[in-house]
């Protein structure tokens, strides 16, 4: 995927703030939530946050995180990762999903 025209890390922000920091922390050493915390996910396995409880579907999944499996599987995550334990709906909008994946780039590397 790369950088994308019109990713914006500043939208990015805002999109986590109000759809994703209720279940998860970016910042290096942050504490799990309700979801992991997300610190180091691009290039790691899914299920594989130290200290965190996944479904056994997370851990089987064989995914590892990009730009490219994140923007999939934050479309509608039930249906990427059957059987996960995260109970968030999706971002329906693909330029929300760019600009949270160019967020998490910068605050999660």
């Amino acid at each position: 995927m790369g950088k994308k025209k019109g990713a914006n890390a500043t939208k990015g922000a805002k999109v986590f703030k109000t759809k994703c920091s209720q279940c998860h922390t970016v910042e290096a050493g942050g504490s799990h939530k309700q979801g992991p915390n997300l610190n180091g996910i691009f290039g790691r396995l899914s299920g594989q946050a130290e200290n965190y409880s996944y479904s056994a579907a997370n851990k089987k999944s064989g995914i590892t995180w990009t730009e490219t499996t994140l923007f999939e599987y934050l479309e509608n995550p039930k249906k990427y990762i059957k059987g996960t334990k995260m109970v968030f709906a999706g971002i329906k909008k693909p330029a929300e999903r760019k600009d949270l994946i160019a967020y998490l780039k910068e605050s999660c590397a």
